[in-house]
């Protein structure tokens, strides 16, 4: 694990922030490179599927020009939902290093065992790497929605 590529999830969870979305930031690195790069964007784009995950690995798949992400690491700020950790082990990632827990939803450790869905072929998993720092990014960004402060960069 490489704090360099955990440093830059939390780069791009910060802009996400900025922009008024959930501060969820995430990276692919391959070979030491970083191949692929997200951040939610649910609120830009409109769009439920626009998690910082998801779009990492679509940038991955097409710097890489291959579906299969065998070989390679994601650094992500939050444990992946269901749906990212569907989209994680599908593209066969090899590592997943996530920074907070979600307590709610997180489809890595917290919620749901992957070992229960998806068997063997799921990647090996870190969770609480610059735990801190993810978490609170999170918190001052609920309880700015929560005082209806809204984050910086809302609508920009």
């Amino acid at each position: 694990m490489n704090s360099k590529f955990m440093g830059e999830a939390l780069r791009l969870a910060k802009i996400a922030y900025e922009k008024g979305e959930i501060p969820v930031g995430a990276v692919i690195v391959k070979d030491g490179i970083i191949v692929g790069k997200g951040r939610n964007r649910r609120e830009e784009k409109q769009n439920a599927l626009s998690h910082g995950e998801i779009e990492a690995i679509n940038d991955a798949c097409k710097n890489l020009n291959d579906w299969r992400l065998e070989g390679c690491t994601m650094y992500v700020t939050l444990e992946p939902c269901i749906m990212c950790m569907g989209a994680i082990i599908n593209a066969r990632i090899d590592t997943l290093v996530f920074g907070a827990f979600d307590l709610e939803k997180g489809c890595a450790d917290s919620l749901i065992n992957p070992n229960i869905l998806f068997g063997s072929k799921k990647p090996e998993i870190f969770g609480g790497i610059y735990e801190d720092e993810c978490k609170e990014l999170l918190e001052n960004f609920f309880k700015a929605v929560r005082n209806n402060d809204e984050p910086k960069g809302k609508n920009s």
